[in-house]
């Protein structure tokens, strides 16, 4: 006789920790938490909305590629910023929240570090992606932090190979609730970086684990530039020494990163 899986828990938002000021809504479901944000930005909502969904349908990572997890076997969700930073300081936002997500996650998971520019990884397994966008509102931009935490998923259940979860990694029981405080506690307390992007950057650099390495530079048109992950610069862009001399790359310019194989 095939046993059936005990049901997920779901969160609880009597025992969620929220941060002084942030307003959390909690779906049981929805296409793309991204997609409810950014329409709440546009119809003027005040910073601090964040919406958490048990099981998301249609999510995005970067580049439009879907994202789905079974229900309330991630933590999925999206928060709205509406950063008081220069237009030049914008790029270091998916680079903050890469860096918030790590330092949340790193007492459970001691090896893991960051994949310029947006993956969080436990040595070459993604556990978590991060997907910013910028939407322009009739109070000014706007900030939407999408959030992808894999927590119980099993081998299974993973959409690629090389992804992870964190029971996986640890092998022991996730109370999401918990850490869905300690995530947005970890984005709150840290978002002031946002204003000092060269302590982001040193803090960015030491948790990096694509500096140092030999990296294929994935282009669109099909591209592909060979070369060592040297440093990330002051407006939050990777450089990278190639054959040819030394280049530099930003998020927005390139399709993968990925170590030379």
């Amino acid at each position: 006789m095939t046993s059936v899986p005990a049901p997920r828990p779901v969160l609880d938002p009597d025992r969620l920790v929220t941060p002084q000021g942030w307003r959390v809504e909690i779906t049981e479901a929805s296409p793309s938490t991204n997609a409810v944000v950014a329409e709440r930005a546009r119809a003027g909502e005040d910073e601090g909305v964040v919406v958490v969904t048990e099981h998301q349908t249609a999510g995005r990572g970067r580049l439009d590629r879907v994202w789905e997890t079974p229900a309330r076997s991630s933590l999925t969700l999206s928060v709205l910023l509406r950063p008081d930073a220069p237009a030049q300081d914008w790029p270091w936002l998916p680079l903050l929240t890469g860096y918030a997500v790590q330092a949340a996650l790193a007492d459970r998971l001691p090896d893991i570090a960051l994949k310029w520019p947006n993956d969080v990884l436990v040595e070459e397994r993604k556990v978590a992606g991060i997907l910013v966008e910028r939407i322009d509102t009739p109070l000014g931009p706007a900030a939407v932090i999408g959030i992808g935490i894999n927590v119980s998923q099993t081998l299974e259940e993973l959409p690629v190979a090389l992804a992870t979860s964190i029971e996986l990694e640890t092998g022991e029981p996730v109370e999401r609730t918990g850490l869905l405080g300690q995530v947005l506690g970890s984005l709150h307390g840290l978002q002031g970086l946002l204003r000092d992007p060269e302590a982001l950057r040193a803090a960015y650099v030491d948790v990096c684990s694509t500096l140092g390495r030999s990296v294929d530079v994935h282009l669109p048109g099909g591209d592909v530039r060979r070369g060592e992950a040297l440093d990330i610069d002051s407006r939050g862009a990777l450089v990278v020494s190639s054959a040819e001399g030394t280049f530099t790359v930003g998020a927005g310019d390139v399709i993968h990163v990925r170590p030379q194989q």
